[in-house]
């Protein structure tokens, strides 16, 4: 009998350590998150719809990147959001080198270097997206704000 039960177990117990493992990937404190973004807040807010230097990140996940209310992008960037997302996925890639990922980005900030800020920041910039949970999977039809 439990011959044929332990594999199971084990799949079973595998799967479940994997699935914990990348359901807390990006679970970030939203605390320090707060604490990142003040390298951030000079160019950008993310309590409201209001564009500074950059583009406001209220209602950023879910978002095509290049796409804001009322903001003037490069064509980089524009160029950069055709197709995509913002998801916490796309985050993590762009945050460490923004200027890397678009060649010819108006964006100055050479980007956080530490992977626990970018997921912190994800974290705080989320509590501004009321859809985050809910925001497209990379791939997915993207919308505009």
């Amino acid at each position: 009998m439990f011959k044929s039960v332990l594999p199971g177990v084990f799949a079973g117990f595998s799967f479940l350590v994997f699935a914990v493992n990348s359901a807390s990937a990006l679970d970030g404190d939203v605390e320090a998150g707060a604490t990142v973004f003040k390298k951030c807040q000079s160019c950008h807010v993310a309590d409201e719809a209001k564009n500074k230097v950059g583009p406001s990140l209220q209602n950023l996940f879910g978002r095509q990147p290049g796409t804001a209310a009322e903001f003037k992008y490069s064509k980089a960037m524009v160029e950069f959001g055709e197709g995509k997302v913002w998801s916490e996925e796309l985050l993590m890639e762009y945050l460490p080198a923004p200027k890397e990922l678009v060649k010819g980005t108006k964006m100055a900030f050479v980007g956080l270097k530490k992977e626990e800020d970018v997921v912190n920041i994800i974290a705080y910039l989320k509590q501004f997206s009321p859809d985050a949970s809910e925001a497209p999977a990379e791939g997915a039809t993207p919308t505009a704000n």
